[in-house]
């Protein structure tokens, strides 16, 4: 909670800073296309009162145990209740960056590195829950001028939405404009509902030993030490029966389903009306979002874009031959705009869901073209007759 305070007073502070100088700070996701995006990454673990670390190998055999039966109910709670936990970071604007080859993929899965995957492997077939060793490595920097570095416990995998970090795990897939306080929020009640199913199973008769390998087994499927990034993951994910929600109207979705509604209920987080109230609020969040986005493009190309497209057409006006692609490109921008307020003007209001996947399905397609022909007339125009800033001059204008 703490963290969480001081970051969201960071970003008050950030923009608040910025408009001092003249500047905006940008906390958007994705503000420029092709460029590496921004996000959080929520450092997380769950410790007893006596100062125990569930994420924490530790150096005696009480940790070690206490270590394996925490990742036992946190792999119990990823797949029991994936949907919630991707719901947590649905964004407008997150859903620019998840799987973009710079975050973590929209499949949520559990990273706990190789060494204790073989651990896991082992306990299921009839191993001790003793056994790992957690022990720091180094890396040979191949080169007499340099020491080896030290490594983490498991290697970092960069494509991973939820690996093991030595002392904690981190959430790799919260996005930069969130409050971190939801999507830790939702890593609490997983864990929680993990906990609660292995207190039953040895409340129930069953040993400590095998009610872990039992939850290992059962969700081993969570467990994924590759390359998220790849197109076999994407197939490999959906044969396991991990869902991959890749945007946001599909995720909120399953913020209010039955069996979201049961975990919250079960556990006195949310009752089934605040559940409903959530996902309301996520789908209007979306829709203003994006609504906001389609008129500030409406009007830049309007007001900015298609005056710039006439004055350099005009140009050309004794030598057609050297305009090359502009009328096709400029006349291809009005008629790809006016498509594009045309339907949303048809976008239904009477049901948030619907609103919000028709956005997300045939408006969004619509931006896209606008904007692929917009960027295209930037390479044509004049120079002196472009209306805004390019991207040359926004991220790269210190260099010059």
């Amino acid at each position: 909670t703490y963290s969480c305070d001081n970051n969201v007073l960071f970003m008050e502070v950030l923009e608040k800073e910025a408009e001092k100088l003249g500047l905006r700070a940008l906390l958007h996701e994705k503000p420029f296309a092709g460029i590496n995006g921004s996000g959080k990454h929520n450092n997380w673990s769950v410790g007893t009162d006596t100062g125990l670390n569930f994420f924490y190998p530790g150096k005696k055999d009480d940790a070690r145990q206490l270590f394996v039966t925490g990742i036992a109910c946190l792999a119990y709670g990823l797949s029991k209740h994936n949907e919630v936990v991707r719901c947590c970071v649905a964004t407008a604007g997150n859903d620019h960056r998840l799987g973009a080859q710079e975050a973590p993929p929209a499949i949520i899965s559990l990273y706990p590195g190789h060494g204790f995957e073989e651990h896991v492997d082992a306990i299921i077939a009839g191993g001790p829950l003793l056994g790992y060793r957690a022990e720091k490595s180094s890396a040979d920097p191949k080169t007499a001028a340099a020491m080896p570095a030290v490594c983490g416990v498991e290697d970092r995998n960069r494509t991973a939405p939820f690996p093991f970090c030595g002392n904690r795990f981190e959430f790799r897939a919260v996005g930069s404009s969130q409050n971190c306080s939801f999507p830790i929020a939702v890593c609490n009640t997983i864990m929680a509902s993990g906990m609660s199913a292995l207190s039953a199973l040895i409340e129930g008769g069953m040993s400590h030993r095998d009610a872990v390998a039992q939850m290992f087994k059962e969700h081993r499927h969570v467990i994924f030490t590759g390359n998220g990034y790849s197109e076999e993951w994407l197939t490999e994910s959906a044969k396991r029966g991990l869902p991959n929600l890749k945007n946001t109207p599909q995720a909120v979705a399953q913020f209010n389903s039955e069996k979201a509604k049961a975990l919250f209920k079960e556990l006195g987080i949310f009752t089934e009306e605040e559940c409903d109230a959530r996902a309301e609020i996520m789908y209007e969040n979306y829709i203003t979002t994006l609504s906001v986005e389609v008129d500030t493009l409406i009007s830049m190309v309007e007001t900015g874009i298609l005056p710039a497209c006439t004055k350099d057409m005009a140009t050309y006006a004794a030598m057609p031959a050297l305009a090359g692609e502009r009328k096709a490109t400029y006349e291809g921008i009005k008629i790809e705009t006016d498509k594009l307020k045309d339907i949303f003007g048809k976008r239904p209001h009477d049901d948030l869901k619907a609103e919000a996947t028709y956005i997300c399905d045939t408006i969004k397609p619509q931006m896209v073209e606008v904007r692929r022909l917009v960027d295209k007339a930037e390479g044509l125009i004049e120079k002196e007759l472009y209306p805004y800033p390019t991207y040359e001059a926004l991220i790269y204008s210190h260099h010059s």
